[in-house]
């Protein structure tokens, strides 16, 4: 059952926002007037081909980047409003990031992976283990967690870096590119843990992809060309697989 009422509020908001770069005298236009609002428990894919600007927006959304017109919204704050201490802060607390390189420490086990973003939020030391291994057992990594990156798949290693995000419990979970560098069956298990993270959990997910695969298993997809929205678009509820409930093997 969804987690999302028509009375439930906005968790992420742009009005007219617009971005570009300059590279000397070059100003490149990335994002035209972009406006959307988006609610929690929901899986939303923003699609489009490289270069459309679906990172950046994704970028701007999540308070990395500030656009150069509009403005942008989390759970009710003006991000724009935050100085770089309040944003950081405020990404710690309430933000989680999935991305394409999975972004492991070659040296630490997946147990200890997890367990260092959660040793900033000044937890005791049991509750960031607790956290940690209900985290990886979560995402069927139980028997893997005290293997280091190189010792795992690379689909493991999104799991990883998945079960590394949403360990915080954030309200906000942001995926740029979580499947493009996967085979189908991994990139298809990620996507499930996603929209089950969205449905199970309350959870924002965004996510950033070319990939064709994500768009059947999304609530609701935003397609982008040119850093323009040309189609916004709401699936019909399809239940993610259960993946936490058992180990993989790929």
């Amino acid at each position: 059952m969804s987690l999302l009422t028509s009375a439930t509020p906005f968790t992420l908001q742009a009005s007219s926002i617009s971005k570009s770069f300059t590279s000397g005298r070059v100003v490149t236009p990335v994002l035209h007037d972009i406006t959307l609002a988006i609610r929690p428990g929901e899986l939303t894919l923003i699609s489009g081909p490289s270069g459309c600007g679906k990172s950046t927006l994704l970028a701007i959304l999540s308070g990395l980047q500030q656009p150069d017109r509009g403005s942008a919204s989390a759970l009710g704050h003006d991000l724009s409003s935050l100085d770089t201490r309040a944003l950081e802060n405020f990404r710690l607390r309430h933000t989680g990031f999935v991305f394409q390189g999975f972004n492991l420490f070659p040296a630490l086990t997946a147990q200890q992976q997890v367990e260092l973003p959660l040793s900033y939020l000044g937890l005791p030391s049991t509750e960031v283990r607790a956290r940690a291994i209900e985290a990886l057992e979560d995402v069927g990594l139980g028997s893997r967690m005290q293997l280091c990156p190189a010792e795992l798949s690379g689909g493991e290693k999104q799991r990883v870096a998945i079960a590394r995000a949403v360990a915080k419990a954030p309200e906000l979970l942001f995926a740029d590119e979580p499947t493009s560098a996967l085979d189908a069956a991994n990139g298809q298990i990620v996507i499930d843990i996603l929209h089950r993270i969205a449905r199970t959990r309350g959870t924002t997910v965004l996510c950033v992809s070319h990939d064709p695969r994500l768009i059947s298993n999304c609530d609701r997809v935003l397609t982008i060309e040119d850093g323009r929205i040309l189609n916004d678009q709401s699936l019909p509820f399809q239940p993610a697989a259960m993946v936490g409930t058992q180990e993989h093997s790929v």
